[in-house]
C-alpha cells in the first residue's frame, strides 16, 4: 500500500513539473519569442498593417476595406441606407449578414458576400440598382459613363465583404466625379490613380489594383495643396 501511494506521489509530481515547464515554454517563452521576432522583423503587418494619414494618425489597415459615408439623417434608424461621399474614391459594395441579409457597411464582426447563384432574382435586382447608381454617380457634365465601362466589383462584394481594393477599371471610372467634387484637374486625379496602382504579385499572380484608403489619404493631401 506505501509502495503504491509512493508510486503515485511520484508520477503526480512528475506530472505536475511537465506541465509547469510546459506551461511556460509554450505559455510564455515561445508566444514572446514569436512576438518579439515579428515585431523586430515585420512590425508593420504585426500591427496589422496600419496606415496613417500625413499627420501621422493610424486611420485604418491596408487590408480592410472602408466605407465613404455621408452621415445619415437619422443615425438611430437602422434600416436607412447611408449614401456614399462622392468626393472620395469608392471601394467595392460590402454585402454581409447584417440585417435583412445585406450589411451595407463594412464591419469586422459581420463579413461575408453576397452567396446567391447568378440566376438568382434577388441577386439581380441589387447588381441592376447599384450598376444604375454607380453611371449616375460618376456621371459629370463633361464625362458620362457608359453601362459597359462599369466592372463587376463596383456593383458586387468580395468573398469576405471586406477587400480593400478595387481594379484600376473602377478608379479610372471615378476620376471626373473625385476631380470635380475636389476642385482638382482632371489629370491631377488620374495621374493619383496611376501613382497607387499596384501590379501582379511577382509580375504573374493576382490582378493590379488600387488600395482605396491609400488613395484617398493622397487625395486629401492633394486637396489640401
Amino acid at each position: 500500500m506505501n509502495t503504491s501511494l509512493s508510486n503515485t506521489a511520484r508520477l503526480l509530481g512528475a506530472g505536475l513539473r511537465a506541465l509547469l515547464v510546459l506551461s511556460v515554454i509554450c505559455g510564455v517563452l515561445y508566444p514572446l519569442a514569436v512576438t518579439g521576432a515579428a515585431q523586430a522583423l515585420f512590425s508593420g503587418k504585426a500591427n496589422g498593417s496600419e496606415i496613417g494619414d500625413g499627420s501621422g494618425r493610424t486611420v485604418g489597415s491596408s487590408l480592410i476595406g472602408q466605407t465613404y459615408d455621408l452621415p445619415k439623417q437619422n443615425p438611430d434608424d437602422p434600416q436607412e441606407a447611408a449614401k456614399p461621399d462622392l468626393k472620395w474614391f469608392q471601394p467595392r459594395p460590402s454585402n454581409g449578414l447584417g440585417g435583412n441579409s445585406v450589411n451595407l457597411r463594412y464591419s469586422l464582426i459581420l463579413s461575408g458576400a453576397t452567396n446567391r447563384s447568378a440566376d438568382n432574382a434577388e441577386l439581380i435586382t441589387w447588381v441592376t440598382e447599384a450598376k444604375a447608381a454607380v453611371i449616375a454617380d460618376n456621371s459629370t457634365p463633361s464625362h458620362t459613363v457608359r453601362p459597359e465601362d462599369v466592372p463587376a466589383e463596383a456593383v458586387t462584394s468580395s468573398g469576405s465583404g471586406l477587400d480593400p481594393h478595387i481594379s484600376p477599371a473602377y478608379a479610372e471610372l471615378q476620376v471626373h466625379r473625385v476631380a470635380e467634387r475636389n476642385g482638382l484637374p482632371v489629370h491631377r486625379v488620374a495621374k493619383l490613380v496611376a501613382e497607387h496602382t499596384e501590379g501582379r504579385v511577382l509580375g504573374f499572380m493576382g490582378e493590379p489594383r488600387v488600395n482605396v484608403l491609400e488613395l484617398n489619404i493622397a487625395l486629401r493631401e492633394a486637396s489640401k495643396r
